[in-house]
């Protein structure tokens, strides 16, 4: 009798219910995402091929102002979804953060909305750093 009502309790919850459009994109999305999901380290593209990236640094422009990957531009991590109109469709876009957790976030919403052109920069910044990529940094007074 309690595994029925325990069945029954699930099937009334929102869980038994037909999932909303979100959920169903995102199971969309993981029926197909690859286990690399558009990961790059910093080691597989520091040869000069990062500079073929459209480069987006999504930190907060005051954080971007510190330093940045040459050629970089500053779309914040929680406005990039709603800015993907300025994403080239035809080239790849390479996003970053300092760590890489926040650029994920930004990195995931985008390809749940169709967006297969993009990269997560690994490790973000600090990686990047670690692995002797070039970087602009203002100029010291």
């Amino acid at each position: 009798m309690r595994r029925l009502i325990a069945l029954a309790l699930i099937a009334l919850s929102p869980f038994g219910h037909a999932a909303d459009p979100v959920t169903t994109a995102m199971e969309g999305y993981f029926d197909f995402a690859d286990y690399g999901g558009g990961v790059v380290t910093p080691a597989q593209i520091a040869g000069g091929e990062w500079k073929s990236f459209y480069i987006i640094d999504t930190r907060s422009p005051e954080r971007a102002a510190t330093d940045k990957i040459p050629g970089a531009i500053n779309i914040e991590w929680r406005q990039l979804l709603a800015r993907r109109h300025e994403l080239p469709r035809q080239r790849l876009v390479l996003v970053y953060c300092d760590s890489g957790m926040l650029s994920a976030q930004a990195h995931f919403s985008l390809r749940v909305a169709g967006y297969d052109n993009l990269r997560l920069l690994q490790g973000g910044m600090v990686g990047w750093k670690a692995q002797g990529g070039p970087i602009d940094a203002p100029a010291n007074p």
